[in-house]
């Protein structure tokens, strides 16, 4: 994967997780974000429009794959994974549980055991 796709892919992941958490979750969530991370989750965020109603899983892994029209070869759940395997590096233990409790169960086998 080249440095565009990604910063794409970690951005399509972030945000689709993003858009799924209630405004203080989301507020706990980016608190424990690197800088750099916590700009990305935050980039053209609309907390007047979440969280959105399409919570399962397949809505998340399309909006994953809404960052890569173009590239059939990028596998949705295995970048978000990927993705949440090393957010979940950055963030406490408590803070990802805490997250897992508040998505839909069908999103929650995306997240690495902790």
């Amino acid at each position: 994967m080249t440095g565009t796709m990604t910063y794409h892919g970690m951005c399509a992941v972030l945000h689709a997780l993003r858009d799924r958490l209630t405004i203080h979750e989301t507020a706990d969530f980016a608190a424990q974000l690197p800088m750099l991370i916590r700009g990305m989750f935050y980039e053209g965020w609309q907390p007047d429009q979440i969280p959105v109603k399409h919570r399962s899983k397949e809505a998340f892994l399309g909006h994953v794959c809404e960052a890569f029209p173009d590239d059939q070869s990028v596998d949705p759940e295995k970048l978000t994974r990927a993705v949440l395997k090393m957010v979940a590096s950055h963030v406490g233990k408590r803070e990802m549980d805490d997250i897992q409790a508040i998505i839909p169960k069908p999103l929650r086998e995306l997240f690495p055991k902790l």
